[in-house]
């Protein structure tokens, strides 16, 4: 049985489809074979009963990744994301190549393409699952989306010039009430994403956890919550405010969420499953990834790995991603 990868790239990106089609002519070359995920229209999408401006890149409804061995992805975590949704249900594995600039999911750098094709070749990589979220949008009692999120669900004011007015549940409970921007609900691989920019904290990838991060919000009590992973979050657009808002989903899919709509989060049973070629730790992410200063840290020697010169230059400390 022939062994089968998939390709998702970058949509714009003009050195991408070259980089592609070598890569896919290595595997080739290699016995297994290659295929690469056409564009889809990117014009209008359908989202549950609502049209909305469409996503980027949005996958073909054809598109089917069930018996690949991984998915790899040419680009930056947008596009990570993307493959995420054609990984994610035939359970294949994500690999991230980063061309974008920050590449918080990205496994690995444009410079290492010839090594990742014999780890590939060599099934030389290790898999670890990831956190999802199950979102329903509901109004007068029915269900009008079904949807999930790798990073986050966020539901946000459609009108730049009013405040969104939503009511915040825990657990079946009311929690408070914010005139706001918006809400984020964010997995733990979310936390370094939009959840982040909102001024939540960062979680590691290993703690089992949901995030609750309001954007803007016009009120005393307004502060990021760290919860259980079980926990059920709701929110509902308070009826009498006459503002709309937007639910997105990885800031990808959207739909529109009329005053009285809630949208209910939970943690799903479905991961998406990321390849990982390195075994550094997170911490040594989050150095690379936002260029922390580590300048004068010695830590604690031995024979494996020497103290860092506390005059050395800063990059010599950092590790890689």
């Amino acid at each position: 049985m022939s062994r089968r990868i998939m390709l998702v790239t970058h949509p714009t990106r003009p050195e991408v489809p070259e980089l592609a089609q070598a890569f896919a002519q290595g595997l080739a070359e290699l016995g297994i074979d290659a295929e690469i995920v056409p564009e889809g229209d990117p014009t209008r999408d359908q989202v549950g009963t609502e049209s909305v401006t469409a996503r980027k890149s949005p996958v073909p409804p054809h598109v089917d990744a069930t018996g690949c061995e991984l998915v790899v992805v040419f680009g930056g975590d947008g596009t990570i994301l993307r493959g995420a949704e054609i990984a994610r249900p035939a359970g294949a594995p994500l690999l991230g190549v980063n061309l974008g600039r920050v590449g918080f999911l990205a496994e690995a750098e444009r410079d290492d393409i010839e090594a990742i094709l014999m780890r590939i070749v060599n099934a030389d990589y290790r898999v670890e699952e990831r956190m999802t979220l199950e979102v329903d949008v509901l109004h007068e009692g029915e269900v009008i989306c079904h949807n999930w999120a790798l990073n986050e669900a966020s539901v946000e004011k459609a009108a730049r010039e009013r405040m969104l007015e939503v009511a915040v549940e825990v657990d079946g409970r009311p929690l408070s009430t914010w005139g706001c921007d918006g809400v984020v609900m964010s997995t733990p691989t979310g936390s370094t994403a939009y959840a982040f920019s909102g001024g939540g904290p960062i979680v590691w990838p290993d703690v089992e956890a949901l995030l609750l991060v309001p954007i803007s919000a016009h009120a005393l009590f307004a502060r990021p919550l760290v919860l259980g992973p079980d926990t059920r979050l709701a929110v509902e657009v308070v009826p009498h405010s006459h503002v709309a808002g937007v639910m997105w989903c990885d800031g990808r899919r959207a739909v529109e969420v009329p005053p009285g709509a809630r949208i209910e989060v939970r943690r799903s049973q479905v991961p998406v499953r990321l390849a990982r070629l390195s075994n550094d730790p997170f911490t040594d992410r989050l150095v690379q990834k936002f260029a922390l200063p580590v300048t004068g840290w010695r830590g604690p020697a031995s024979p494996a790995r020497p103290r860092a010169d506390a005059d050395a230059d800063p990059g010599a400390a950092e590790g890689a991603g």
